[in-house]
């Protein structure tokens, strides 16, 4: 081996300067920020699982209609100034997702059996969900009247008191988030139920996934069904039993889940798109549900009928909520840039007068009541959340709020939490932005290295005060909670 030679001047001078530049990246700790373990941690491993044999592809794929109507507009009306929906059949996210075929569900309501439904590897899964949720409906049962102060009245299911919580102690675990079902999420829910945390979430492609947070470790707890063969447009669980659960679609189908059946039964075939579900709180054996242009319909589900429709708006209908204090008092937001507050009890064969209407400069995707039915607050897509008050909600504050989300995204929507304090919508910075509802303003922003999406819709858990569902564009659903 060749003798070690004499370093150059030059040499010496270099090695010298990589000392002194090491010496001081240390000192500025620079080295750890630019280290991969600095990086934002890719933490998913939960998430669904596809069938191979179920991931078929249409040779033609299935074009959802395009009418007007059927697309929540007038006849020979504009785009509203370019006001944005949720889900624009004409254009390209129509294409359907990994799916089986259910070509024949979009002609005739024929019931679909849960196990026809499961999209998993192996039909295990699908009968786990339905003894979990059965083992909860018995719970319930046994506890319905263990705690008379948590009864709101007779009829109506228990719940919890109205309550604050302390916002600074909400934060975001590693164990609490999971892909549950493929692309962009349109509704989440929490099953009702103090004994679970159990997420129901539906997407464009027609699929409904449920996310059990409380999985042994060796599970994810998540199962996928595709009921739909079009955007989810609504997820209602029945206000008396977890057992039943009905969900809705933009192909105009309303489906009942019944667990004791292990069946997607067919509730309602529309002509016209359905865009959103609700029940009144004290009545569980009547469906409200918008339709088409601007129709509010309700289906009697004893009578197996519709037995009422009205129009109400000039556009389509994107959300429908009752006062929880107030069960005559119903909200309705449009398309047509209104919020429009109903008194049912005027409700006969002839349109409702409103007793309010509340007005934005663009699309309003959202209205809901406050806990106490004292507040009303609107999501609309002119960059302001409306917050309305006072006998007959005529004291009206708009508050500032980008709520852009463009093309790709959901709409945000502004929910409530545990009492008239605050408010919950996400951010185009992939975090939740709280609202004081007595500062008017923003009061604080949840943020986490672990969201990787930007969070569009929310639920709060009616039991476990503190714990919020966010829901993507991409099918994650992230958990904040105070533990």
């Amino acid at each position: 081996m060749a003798a070690s030679r004499k370093l150059t001047d030059y040499e010496r001078l270099r090695l010298e300067n990589i000392r002194r530049n090491q010496e001081k990246l240390a000192a500025l700790n620079i080295q750890s920020r630019l280290s991969p373990a600095a990086k934002r941690p890719r933490v998913q491993n939960k998430s669904y699982k596809l069938s191979p044999e179920k991931k078929l592809k249409f040779e033609s794929p299935i074009v959802l209609r395009r009418s007007l109507r059927t697309r929540g507009k007038p006849p020979d009306s504009s785009t509203s100034g370019g006001l944005k929906d949720d889900f624009d059949e004409s254009k390209s996210e129509n294409k359907l997702g990994p799916q089986f075929s259910l070509a024949k569900l979009r002609k005739e309501p024929v019931p679909l059996n849960m196990k026809d439904a499961f999209c998993g590897e192996n039909y295990g899964p699908n009968q786990q969900l339905i003894e979990t949720i059965k083992s909860l409906s018995r719970k319930e049962q046994l506890d319905e009247n263990a705690d008379q102060e948590l009864i709101v009245c007779e009829q109506e299911k228990k719940r919890i008191p109205p309550c604050s919580i302390d916002i600074d102690s909400l934060r975001l675990e590693p164990e609490n988030m999971a892909r549950v079902v493929p692309g962009r999420i349109l509704n989440v829910k929490f099953i009702p139920t103090a004994g679970m945390r159990m997420v129901v979430a539906g997407n464009k492609y027609g699929n409904i996934g449920f996310w059990n947070a409380d999985a042994k470790e060796d599970e994810d707890g998540i199962y996928l069904y595709q009921p739909h063969s079009s955007p989810v447009s609504g997820i209602l669980i029945d206000s008396f039993s977890q057992s039943k659960m009905f969900t809705s679609c933009y192909d105009g189908f309303i489906r009942l889940m019944d667990i004791n059946k292990e069946l997607f039964d067919s509730i309602y075939l529309s002509d016209y798109s359905i865009y959103a579900l609700f029940q009144r709180p004290d009545n569980s054996n009547s469906l409200y549900y918008a339709e088409g242009g601007g129709y509010l319909g309700i289906w009697d589900l004893r009578a197996g009928k519709s037995s009422s429709s009205w129009k109400l708006h000039e556009d389509r209908i994107n959300s429908i909520d009752f006062n929880m204090e107030n069960s005559n008092t119903m909200a309705t937001s449009s398309t047509d840039r209104t919020v429009c507050v109903w008194d049912m009890r005027n409700a006969g064969s002839h349109k409702p007068k409103p007793l309010r209407t509340i007005h934005h400069e663009r699309a309003v995707h959202s209205a809901y009541f406050s806990r106490s039915g004292q507040h009303l607050a609107s999501t609309s897509f002119d960059d302001k959340i409306g917050l309305s008050s006072g006998a007959n909600y005529e004291d009206v504050s708009m508050i500032h709020h980008d709520n852009q989300t463009g093309r790709w995204l959901s709409s945000f929507r502004g929910i409530w939490g545990w009492d008239d304090s605050y408010i919950f919508i996400g951010n185009m910075k992939r975090g939740v932005d709280i609202i004081s509802t007595h500062e008017k303003t923003i009061v604080k922003t949840l943020q986490s290295e672990l969201v990787s999406a930007i969070q569009c819709r929310f639920d709060t858990h009616p039991y476990n005060v503190g714990m919020v569902a966010g829901a993507t564009s991409g099918g994650q659903v992230y958990l904040w909670g105070t533990s």
